[in-house]
């Protein structure tokens, strides 16, 4: 999700994973599915399979592992300021966790066109050496919309095609 924040000295930028559920949803889905487990299990254990209870313990588990992983995948966030002196890119989860800063005037979007149509392309910040990855995790829309929205402020945008060699599906 691309959200813009006001900010009295320039431009500022938040970037997010969409998410579609809150961490409060996921554990309500995991309880109606431990739930519906446990019923299952309890009349197969009172049938005489016993055994099934250990593999629906190890389900739910992984079960849990998985949402825990994915709500965490989706708070990352990166905040992208431009003024007319620098351009800077903050990284983290929760807390900023990688800063870089750029120089507004020769900075450049590197925009690399994907290999296949329902692919978002994939965007760097980019100065002489330097390449930052942004917006890793947006969609297609989300992604056209940054451009956009770089675009409109001023940013110079370097289109690349995709390698020629690489075949339909790869």
């Amino acid at each position: 999700m691309v959200e813009r924040l006001p900010h009295p000295d320039g431009f500022r930028l938040l970037l997010t994973p969409n998410r579609s559920l809150s961490w409060q949803g996921n554990v309500r889905i995991w309880a109606a599915l431990f739930i519906v487990s446990a019923l299952i299990a309890t009349g197969f254990s009172l049938a005489g399979a016993w055994v099934i209870i250990p593999f629906a313990g190890l389900e739910l588990i992984a079960l849990a592992c998985g949402i825990h992983l994915t709500s965490r995948s989706c708070q990352r966030q990166e905040v992208l300021f431009i003024s007319n002196d620098d351009i800077r890119l903050e990284k983290g989860r929760k807390r900023k966790q990688a800063e870089w800063t750029l120089p507004a005037r020769y900075a450049r979007l590197q925009v690399h066109s994907p290999p296949h149509p329902f692919t978002p392309a994939k965007l760097c910040l980019a100065h002489r050496d330097t390449q930052v990855s942004i917006g890793g995790f947006l969609n297609i829309e989300d992604t056209d919309k940054l451009i956009g929205m770089l675009e409109q402020k001023g940013l110079l945008i370097e289109r690349k095609e995709p390698d020629p060699k690489i075949g339909l599906w790869f």
